[in-house]
């Protein structure tokens, strides 16, 4: 069979905030898959923070998007027809070209459906989002029971489920930064943080402090700039910080300057270490695993936004950028 699909092209680069304007829609038709190949209807489609530094012409771990050309990223969809021996049409698979309704595509993986869980969460509680909150927290941090731990944007996908995954595996103390009031309440109400501040309410110093009386063990810092010195100020001796994401500099058309307090990671032996959760896929089986049973069982909560329609991707992205969403952003294709 061949099937007319729609996608999201990249129309032009941003400078500072993406808008409507920098992506096109275009209608293709795509046709029957070839041996190793599937043809999948995708259901649901991610949008993330890496996402925006691929819009510019800049080198970086993962190629820039071109223009012109269509977007991509992590969805999840059912198989129509397929060229692949062990693989049926109706089968679930989790790959890498969202940002359209149809792909054709033979790097793909096959996801077992589980129960009562959306197969949104692959994308998410049960996917990269969570792998990198699992990695972060358990390997790069090298978490342990009775630590104090700082989650930056503790609201969103990583955060929100990062903080969860702290508590779950002992921390002392679950503290998280949000841009709102609401957000604040759901992070010690529904998700169990033991503490929380709103980041818009004054300095992220004195805030943390407050949080965090006795200072903190593990930072996981997805926003960078003000919240990263923050960190830096707060953390006990032999602190450790796992950096995936700089959230607060992704649209900046310059570069603020950077914490002005990096001298104490020498006095207090403080280890920094970035990370990509594209080096630690061999840690998903045992995440989906632990993960999995907490999210059955109801100890863990995955929030999800979810937008409707891929003509609604870009407005889902912009919001995502601006901190509208609660947990996982997705788009209901």
């Amino acid at each position: 069979m061949s099937v007319q699909a729609r996608e999201i092209r990249l129309a032009s680069r941003p400078h500072g905030w993406p808008t409507e304007e920098n992506f096109a829609f275009a209608d293709v038709e795509l046709p029957s898959p070839g041996a190793g190949q599937v043809l999948v209807r995708n259901t649901f489609m991610s949008v993330d923070p890496y996402m925006r530094g691929r819009m510019n012409d800049a080198k970086s771990y993962v190629p820039p998007f071109q223009i012109g050309k269509p977007l991509e990223g992590g969805a999840v969809g059912e198989v129509l027809e397929s060229g692949v021996d062990g693989v049926a049409p109706g089968d679930l698979v989790l790959h890498g070209l969202g940002w359209r309704t149809h792909a054709l595509t033979s790097e793909f993986t096959p996801l077992k459906p589980i129960e009562g869980v959306s197969p949104s969460h692959f994308l998410g509680a049960l996917g990269m989002t969570a792998l990198t909150a699992y990695v972060g927290l358990l390997d790069i941090a090298q978490l342990k029971p009775g630590d104090t731990v700082f989650v930056s944007g503790a609201a969103g996908a990583v955060g929100s489920l990062a903080g969860q995954i702290a508590r779950l595996k002992g921390a002392k103390r679950v503290i998280g930064s949000a841009g709102s009031a609401e957000k604040v309440e759901r992070l010690t109400g529904k998700l169990g943080f033991d503490a929380a501040f709103n980041y818009r309410d004054g300095d992220v110093r004195t805030l943390l402090a407050a949080a965090a009386p006795d200072g903190i063990d593990v930072y996981l810092d997805n926003v960078g700039g003000d919240h990263l010195a923050a960190a830096i100020d707060s953390l006990n001796r032999n602190g450790r910080i796992a950096a995936c994401g700089s959230i607060s500099m992704y649209n900046e058309k310059e570069l603020p300057p950077g914490p002005n307090n990096l001298h104490l990671i020498v006095g207090k032996r403080l280890t920094i270490r970035g990370y990509l959760v594209v080096d630690h896929g061999d840690r998903l089986p045992d995440m989906i695993r632990e993960v999995g049973t907490w999210l059955a069982s109801g100890e863990l909560v995955a929030e999800e936004t979810v937008a409707d329609g891929l003509d609604n991707a870009p407005a889902a992205f912009i919001g995502m950028l601006r901190g509208e969403n609660t947990g996982k952003m997705v788009v209901r294709v």
